[in-house]
């Protein structure tokens, strides 16, 4: 007989919500986390990141509460109080996570875990010593870390990941972020309200590569705005530290230097160094390769999250976390990415889900656009916050929303709108006719669909 039913190494958005759901189905569930719980998501990406960019966002306000009538003085960062906030956030979401895992009498072993066979998993403690266990399914959820091209002299003090960045104590005059993708461009965001000098340097013609065009043109404006130097189509030809400082070469001829380099070139599988050799698990590329059931070539291991390189985000992971749990009792379910939501926390913020303008007309479909202001957006105006637009790329035929694409202020909550009428399969004119409250900031996905209806009252 097993140990367990069934083993998930990696304890992030997708193998604790995995853990959760399989024992909810009645399974005898362990987890083996060789750091904290939580994974890189709770610890070193999403909620860190956005605990900071709330500071970020507290303090620009304060520092424009004139215009609303509101007097402060003597505005300023205290980054350790900063820091302490975003420490206590963590370590209270961390500490439900721990709770949950109780709660569903999932056991949990702290080490590092390797496969041993298709049916077997060796956990090293940190004494060094392994102990071996026997499982009839296996879910692999060790997610991914920053990229660290050997081109870059990373050395945790100026030249940095995303990783150092959480933990600085000081906020550099004048800060480099290589890659404009949306790791870099929010940190470039966040370093600017903080008050620094920041360059962004990406290598593709603009930023946002993989958003749709409209959108990261207008972030590209806002950045300019916000005297964040942006240089795309441009690329590092050489990264020294020296005398405390961090000197650039850049492909265009230019020579800077900087306090800090945030290098955010993307970020790889950790995939390496887990056994799948000695399993059988087949590669995808630097990806574990899997199924729309989110197995593995082998029936009876499952890969889910950031390791297996569909999308990098965690409402995906935790997606194809319950898709894996309920495959491995037998359930008939399958996993679809068409409608994946997906947020850049930059000021202001981005958000789509769906096909892009573009990537519709690539697969051949007479498509019409629509875009409403937020300029002529009554919420926004009293935020003081009008920059950005609703886009809506829907069949022209049909009306069916094929895409939607916001940048403005609370995108992130607005997109759920978004998304829920592609899940449901709505046209255009089901969101037009859909009577949204006023005033409101959600109103722009209504006035973008009846402006592509032709029926546009306010813009």
């Amino acid at each position: 007989m097993a140990d367990y039913d069934v083993m998930i190494i990696g304890s992030g958005p997708g193998g604790y919500v995995c853990a959760i759901r399989a024992a909810q189905l009645g399974t005898n569930v362990a987890i083996v986390e060789s750091r904290e719980m939580g994974g890189t998501c709770l610890n070193r990406g999403c909620i860190p990141t956005k605990a900071l960019l709330e500071t970020a966002s507290i303090f620009s306000r304060a520092k424009n509460a004139e215009n609303f009538g509101v007097k402060v003085s003597g505005v300023s960062i205290d980054m350790s109080k900063a820091m302490a906030n975003k420490d206590a956030i963590v370590a209270k979401l961390r500490g439900g996570v721990e709770f949950l895992m109780k709660k569903n009498k999932i056991d949990v072993i702290k080490g590092t875990a390797r496969l041993a066979g298709r049916k077997k998993v060796a956990v090293t403690d940190a004494s060094g010593a392994v102990k071996e266990y026997s499982t009839e399914k296996i879910v692999i959820a060790t997610g991914s870390e920053p990229a660290r091209p050997k081109m870059f002299p990373f050395d945790e003090k100026y030249v940095l990941t995303s990783d150092e960045m959480l933990k600085l104590k000081s906020i550099p005059k004048k800060l480099l972020v290589v890659g404009g993708g949306y790791i870099g461009s929010e940190f470039a965001s966040m370093f600017r309200e903080y008050g620094s000098d920041v360059t962004v340097v990406e290598m593709l013609d603009r930023i946002l590569p993989l958003s749709d065009a409209d959108v990261s043109a207008e972030l590209t404006k806002a950045f300019k705005k916000a005297k964040i130097k942006v240089l795309t189509g441009t690329k590092i030809e050489s990264l020294q530290v020296k005398n405390r400082k961090v000197s650039a070469k850049l492909s265009n001829g230019e020579k800077m230097t900087f306090d800090k380099a945030l290098i955010s070139v993307g970020r790889g599988a950790n995939a390496q160094d887990i056994g799948l050799e000695a399993a059988g698990v087949q590669m995808d590329g630097p990806f574990i390769g899997i199924n729309e059931h989110c197995q593995t070539n082998i029936p009876n291991i499952y890969a889910i999250g950031d390791v297996t390189g569909k999308l990098m985000l965690a409402h995906c992971a935790s997606k194809q976390a319950i898709i894996a749990a309920e495959h491995a009792h037998d359930h008939n379910v399958s996993m679809s990415y068409r409608v994946v939501p997906a947020v850049v926390f930059t000021h202001p913020e981005a958000a789509n889900v769906g096909l892009t303008e573009a990537e519709a007309k690539e697969k051949g479909v007479k498509v019409k656009v629509s875009k409403f202001s937020f300029q002529a957006l009554g919420k926004a105006l009293v935020m003081g916050e009008t920059t950005g637009f609703a886009k809506i790329v829907a069949d022209e035929q049909t009306g069916e929303v094929l895409g939607v694409h916001l940048i403005g202020p609370h995108v992130s909550d607005l997109i759920a709108e978004a998304a829920l009428a592609m899940q449901m399969e709505a046209t255009v004119s089901e969101i037009a006719h859909t009577i949204h409250a006023h005033p409101t900031l959600a109103e722009s996905l209504m006035e973008s669909a009846e402006s592509w209806l032709g029926m546009g009252i306010h813009g």
